[in-house]
C-alpha cells in the first residue's frame, strides 16, 4: 500500500525530464526511474542524445540499441535502459513501413541515413519522440510492458522543439506513415500519461531557462509537472549578520586561533554565505511564483553512484 501510495504521487506513465546542462537531470532521470519501480514496477530508462549518461550512471558497458537490465529495486521491480539512436531508428521506421530492412542497412553503408537524419533535425526528433511512444504503449498480452517511461529529454533550451514534433514534421511530410507517426506522438505528449519535469539548480541561468521552458511548454498545451531543485545546500547560518565577537567564542569554542586575520576571513566567508542564501530564497520565490509542485533534493555529498541515486528516489518519491 505504501508504495502505491508513493508513485500515485507521480501518475503519469511517461515522465520526460529536461533542464539545463550541468543541472543533474540525467541524474534526476534514473533516481526517478529507480524510485517509480518500487512494489515490482518495470520501468524503462531511455536517453536520446547519444551521450551514454545512463551507462556511466550506473557504472555499465555503452548501451546498445536494445533494452536492458541495468538495475533491480527491493521488492522485485527492475530498471530497464535503452539508449535511442536515429539511424537504427531509422532502419527500424524502414523495415516496419516499407519492408526495407536489408535495403536500409545497405544505405546505411553509404551514409545515407546518416545524412538524411543530419540534413533534416524534425526527422531525427520525430524518430527518436516515435520510439520513445511505442515504448511507452507497447503491449504484451493485453498488459502494458513498462508501468513507467523516464525519459532524459534534451536540455530545456531544446526541449520545446524536441517535443513539438508535429510543426517539425509538417516541414517534412504532408501525409504518409511519418506524418501519422508525428501526430501519434503529439497525442500522446499532450495526453494526461504525460509529464514533463523540470530540473534546474538555483543559480540564475538555470532558473531563467527553467522558467522560459515552462512557459513555452505551456503555449505547445504540454502538461509540467514538477519543477525539481537539484544540488540544495542546507545553508550553514541562520542569523542575518554574524559579528567578529560572535566568530571569536566560537572559534575559542574549537580550540582554534582567534587572530584577526582568521576572524576577518571568516566574516568575509560568511557575508557571501549570507549574501548567496539570499539569492537562492529570491530564486526559489520566481519559481514558486509558476503555481507548480516543486521537489528539493540535496546535494550529495559523496557524488552520484548508486547510494546517491537510492537517496534521491527516496527524495523524489517521498515529495
Amino acid at each position: 500500500m505504501g508504495d502505491q501510495l508513493r508513485t500515485s504521487r507521480w501518475p503519469a506513465r511517461l515522465h520526460v525530464v529536461t533542464g539545463k546542462g550541468g543541472t543533474g537531470k540525467t541524474s534526476v532521470a534514473a533516481a526517478l526511474a529507480l524510485g517509480l519501480a518500487e512494489g515490482g514496477r518495470k520501468v524503462l530508462l531511455v536517453e536520446v542524445e547519444g551521450r551514454q549518461g545512463i551507462a556511466q550512471l550506473f557504472g555499465v558497458e555503452p548501451l546498445p540499441y536494445k533494452e536492458l537490465r541495468i538495475a533491480s529495486v527491493p521488492g522485485g521491480g527492475e530498471v530497464r535502459a535503452l539508449a535511442v539512436d536515429a539511424e537504427e531508428a531509422l532502419l527500424e521506421y524502414l523495415e516496419m513501413f516499407y519492408r526495407l530492412g536489408a535495403a536500409g542497412r545497405a544505405l546505411r553503408k553509404v551514409g545515407a541515413i546518416d545524412f538524411a537524419t543530419t540534413i533534416a533535425p524534425g526527422l531525427r526528433d520525430v524518430l527518436l519522440t516515435g520510439k520513445v511512444k511505442e515504448s511507452t504503449t507497447r503491449s504484451r498480452d493485453g498488459r502494458r510492458v513498462y508501468d513507467a517511461v523516464v525519459l532524459d529529454a534534451p536540455p530545456t533550451g531544446r526541449i520545446g522543439r524536441f517535443l513539438n514534433v508535429t510543426a517539425e514534421t509538417a516541414r517534412l511530410a504532408k501525409m504518409g506513415p511519418i506524418k501519422n507517426q508525428s501526430e501519434g506522438v503529439a497525442s500522446l505528449l499532450r495526453s494526461p500519461i504525460t509529464s514533463v519535469h523540470v530540473v534546474t539548480l538555483l543559480e540564475e541561468m538555470p532558473v531563467q531557462e527553467t522558467l522560459d521552458a515552462i512557459a513555452e511548454l505551456r503555449t505547445l498545451d504540454i502538461s509540467v509537472g514538477r519543477v525539481i531543485l537539484n544540488a540544495v545546500r542546507p545553508p550553514l547560518l541562520t542569523e542575518g549578520k554574524v559579528t567578529k565577537a560572535e566568530l571569536k567564542r566560537g572559534l575559542t569554542a574549537a580550540g582554534l586561533a582567534t587572530d584577526a586575520g582568521t576572524v576577518a576571513v571568516l566574516q568575509d566567508e560568511a557575508k557571501a554565505h549570507l549574501t548567496r542564501r539570499g539569492l537562492e530564497e529570491s530564486l526559489r520565490g520566481e519559481l514558486a511564483e509558476l503555481g507548480l509542485p516543486m521537489v528539493e533534493l540535496s546535494l550529495l555529498a559523496r557524488g552520484v553512484d548508486r547510494a546517491g541515486l537510492d537517496a534521491l528516489a527516496e527524495a523524489l518519491m517521498g515529495a
